[in-house]
This record gives structure tokens, sequence and C-alpha cells, in this order.
């Protein structure tokens, strides 16, 4: 007997078929850290900062399933509580990125967002942007978001990262000193340079390609994971978001996105 998947007498332009392209976010969170320790946990209006990044995430078109990548028990018995989904991960990951792989290595999904734990304001729209521009852009590796600098203190600050484009936004490079140099003082721009947003939209052959990729020079100078995939000739798409958002790292980053989730950020 032989089963017609398509009935033979149709027309070829009826048929339909539909992309098997599907796309996870997956939120690494540590509980160690240096400035804030068990972050992830901090209460925000009586939940827990990663259920608010997980619950944004989670509301995004597209993205068909969030994960949260963890090499700890109080974060995941956190994510069970609230009904999320979580992954158990070495403890003995240098970046989140690599953590990240560990996860999709286990996955089929094509398109991996890696969205970070401690932005409990992170934009949906801006993550549905980053998937979109994944997507729609095959030869890109890799979307990343930035938005602009103004203010000298951040322009100057080692622990903002800044980023630099070509005419197509795509990453020149990625650097904790003030790039780019304005050599003529008299003629600095209203718009510094760029602040790099640290979500990103991997193709899942690039991230897996990254992860057997041994930690590269400029990565080890800078720490930062991003410029491993420069080094390595992949292509970074860059998309502008609206605002910067609020990374947690401080205390008193936390006191101020209490303050927002207090008067309304969170709807």
């Amino acid at each position: 007997m032989v089963i017609f998947v398509v009935h033979p007498c149709a027309s070829p332009h009826s048929i339909v078929f539909e992309s098997a392209e599907t796309a996870v976010a997956i939120i690494p969170a540590r509980y160690d850290s240096s400035r804030l320790p068990g972050k992830p946990l901090a209460d925000i209006a009586g939940r827990p900062m990663i259920e608010h990044v997980y619950k944004r995430v989670k509301s995004v078109p597209g993205i068909q399933r969030v994960l949260v990548a963890t090499d700890d028990d109080r974060i995941a018995s956190a994510v069970a509580t609230f009904g999320g989904e979580y992954k158990m991960t070495s403890p003995m990951h240098r970046s989140g990125m690599d953590r990240l792989a560990e996860v999709a290595g286990s996955l089929s999904d094509q398109f991996i967002i890696n969205v970070q734990g401690d932005e409990p304001l992170i934009d949906p729209a801006l993550v549905g942007n980053v998937l979109r521009t994944l997507r729609n852009t095959s030869e890109i590796d890799i979307v990343t978001a930035l938005t602009p600098i103004c203010d000298i203190g951040e322009f100057l600050n080692p622990n903002i990262v800044k980023v630099t484009i070509d005419n197509k936004a795509n990453a020149l490079y990625f650097s904790r000193a003030p790039i780019p140099f304005c050599r003529e003082e008299d003629s600095k721009p209203d718009v510094l340079g760029f602040k790099h947003i640290g979500l990103y939209g991997y193709r899942r052959e690039s991230l897996m390609r990254l992860a057997r990729t041994p930690r590269s020079p400029l990565e080890c100078l800078e720490e930062l994971e991003q410029l491993r995939a420069l080094e390595s000739n992949m292509r970074i798409r860059t998309i502008e978001a609206h605002s910067a958002g609020i990374s947690v790292d401080t205390p008193d980053d936390l006191n101020q996105v209490r303050y927002l989730v207090a008067h309304g950020a969170n709807q």
C-alpha cells in the first residue's frame, strides 16, 4: 500500500511546506557573583529576578521554548516553583556562551536566543527583533543589540562595553575602552559611541562552532567572549534598541529595578 503525504493530483503551487527551523531562548544563570551573590534569586515585587526575565522572554512570538541554564540547585528549584523549565550544566564554564552551547548541544532548534539572567526589564520587542533579524539575514552568524552613548561618563566606564560598526551595522570591534577615539576635541559628536547590550541570537551551527573554538587572544585580553566570534571571521549584525535597559550588577542596580517595577515598569 502506498500512502501519499500530498495528494498525487495536487498542483505543485498548492503545496505548503512549514519551516522546521524553531527557536529556543536560553537564559544562563549563575548564583555566584562577586558584586551581588545570588542575584538571580533577588526578590523583585515578590518574585525572583529570574522569573521576571523568564516570563518576559516567554511572551516573545516565535520562540517555542524558554530554558534556564544553571549549575545551582537553588536557582533550579526557584525556576521549577514558578513553572519554568531549566537544564543543569557544568560548573566549569568560563562564559555564558559556553554554558549556552552545552544546553544547545542537546537540542535541535536552529535559532538560539541568549538572554542574560540579570535583565529583569528586558524588552520582549527587542528580543523579537533579534530573532526576526537572525531569521531574515542568512549571511549573518550572530545578531546582537546596541544603543547610543551620549554621556561621557558612560563612554569612559570600562564596565560598559562599547561596539563599533560598519555601514551595514555589522560589528567591527567590541571593547571596554572608549571607542572610537575622537582626535579633535572640539569636533566631538553628540553620540560618542555605542553601548553593547548583551543579548544574542545565534544560528545553531555558529554557536556550536564557537564552543569548539579555543578562547582567542583578544577575548582573553578584554574578557569579552564575542571577540572570539570576530577573530573566527564570523559576522555579527547589530540592531538598535530603544533604550539600554538595566543590567543588575550591584545593589544600587537592584534597588533601581525594584523602584521601577513598583511604579509600573513591568506592565
